[in-house]
């Protein structure tokens, strides 16, 4: 894999189903477990990507269950329909997750997993969860807090500028991880359960596909936050020997 600073963003399927496969494989069965999904029950996937959770949740629900996946990119909803041909119970939509294409209270459960953080308005996206899910009904939301995001290095005042720099100018929403649980009683959801899980990353090459550490590091030199020769020295430092690096991401599953 190439460490050049700022190589191009890999293919964003393979990219997503690598990042749940690796750092992310914890944290989905516990929410999954935690969702509590049983056979019969319609299951919705809020941002379904490349359909990473989709197959799971069909098992789930079993022959006589719905699985309702949704998204706004192709190249995901091709993806998604690729991986969920032969499971008849699985419904893929192209729709935008402000405005979902489901019949209210129709939902049994239901996640929105990494998406929040990328939408325009994340409480308009809950209420859109709380029209289409039932009295009852088990909603599990998970996010990043990219304000914990640590990378170990020499070079503390640079690993600092570049998390600095991720939250303020590169993700949306960066620290709606510690939030989810106010915007989900703000909604008028009940609050179950809290979790917080921290991904550890030891090898370097799959935090910088992860994590975008030198796609990330050029930007920030480009756009002047970062000196261009420090930037450079720090990202080439990083995989010279042992690697860390770290986040926090919050997990909230409710009740409607």
């Amino acid at each position: 894999m190439s460490t050049t600073l700022g190589a191009p963003r890999p293919d964003q399927a393979t990219y997503m189903l690598r990042a749940a496969a690796g750092a992310g494989r914890g944290y989905k069965r516990e929410l999954l477990e935690l969702l509590d999904v049983r056979p019969g029950q319609t299951a919705l996937d809020v941002g379904c990507g490349p359909g990473t959770d989709l197959p799971s949740l069909a098992e789930r629900v079993g022959v006589n269950g719905t699985v309702i996946g949704v998204d706004r990119d192709p190249a995901m909803l091709a993806e998604a329909r690729r991986r969920t041909s032969g499971l008849p119970t699985v419904r893929i939509s192209a729709a935008d997750a402000h405005a979902l294409p489901v019949r209210p209270g129709t939902v049994d459960r239901a996640k929105v997993d990494r998406v929040l953080m990328h939408v325009a308005d994340p409480p308009k996206v809950l209420e859109q969860l709380r029209a289409v899910t039932r009295p009852g009904a088990r909603i599990a939301l998970a996010e990043p807090d990219w304000d914990t995001l640590v990378v170990d290095a020499s070079d503390l005042d640079t690993s600092r500028a570049f998390t600095r720099y991720t939250t303020s100018e590169v993700v949306r929403h960066a620290t709606i991880g510690r939030g989810l649980a106010r915007l989900a009683r703000q909604t008028g959801f009940v609050v179950e359960t809290v979790r917080a899980t921290t991904p550890v990353f030891l090898d370097f090459h799959d935090a910088d596909h992860t994590l975008g550490l030198g796609r990330t590091m050029a930007r920030a030199i480009r756009d002047g936050h970062i000196d261009a020769t420090r930037g450079r020295r720090w990202f080439a430092a990083l995989s010279d020997g042992p690697f860390f690096a770290s986040f926090t991401l919050v997990t909230v599953v409710c009740s409607r």
